[in-house]
């Protein structure tokens, strides 16, 4: 899909695909009936490597590069990670802020021009439940990304077998591999 089709996007989902030794991630615009439509991102990320980093493909046959995403340190409980375009050009900055994750996962979006985006679980009971019931990591979260009262996006967490997101894109600003990036990174990460 061309970037400036991709950037008209307001709706796409994120599907994880669970295989034995790394997690894969589709991403599809959203057709006016709500069914996944075009694949627009399929992203790999190897479980227990060393320095995190996921490249994200414009499809599964990984011929061409959308975007990635590298930690800048290799253990850093609060690391941020530079998204790049195809050709290493800065999209922006996502990180995890550790202290307020303690109960209520946060994140932080930086795109160059536009101030920072705040996303913090949207539930807080169920985000304590996560925390404090192992048995419980199943129950859904949804995001919002705002800057004050303004929602720019949000992540939610679609009930299936499988981990699957819906991302509603309400900022046009917002380049649209630096949400899908943050998108995976929410499912990828989460848990660190």
């Amino acid at each position: 899909m061309d970037i400036s089709v991709l950037q008209q996007q307001t709706h796409l989902v994120v599907r994880q695909k669970i295989t034995m030794m790394v997690n894969r991630y589709v991403v599809h615009t959203v057709r006016t009936d709500g069914s996944p439509g075009e694949e627009v991102a399929f992203a790999e990320q190897k479980r227990l490597a060393f320095k995190e980093q996921v490249t994200l493909y414009t499809d599964e046959s990984r011929q061409h590069v959308l975007a990635a995403f590298k930690a800048r340190n290799v253990l850093d409980l609060a690391g941020e990670y530079d998204v790049t375009d195809q050709d290493g050009t800065p999209l922006g900055v996502f990180r995890k802020d550790f202290r307020r994750s303690l109960l209520r996962s946060t994140w932080h979006v930086r795109q160059p021009g536009l101030s920072t985006y705040t996303g913090a679980e949207r539930n807080t009971t169920v985000a304590l439940l996560r925390r404090f019931g192992d048995s419980l990591s199943w129950l859904p979260y949804h995001f919002d990304f705002s800057v004050g009262a303004s929602i720019a996006f949000s992540v939610e967490r679609r009930w299936s077998l499988r981990d699957s997101y819906l991302v509603r894109i309400r900022d046009p600003r917002l380049d649209r591999r630096l949400i899908i990036a943050t998108a995976v990174a929410l499912d990828a990460l989460q848990s660190r």
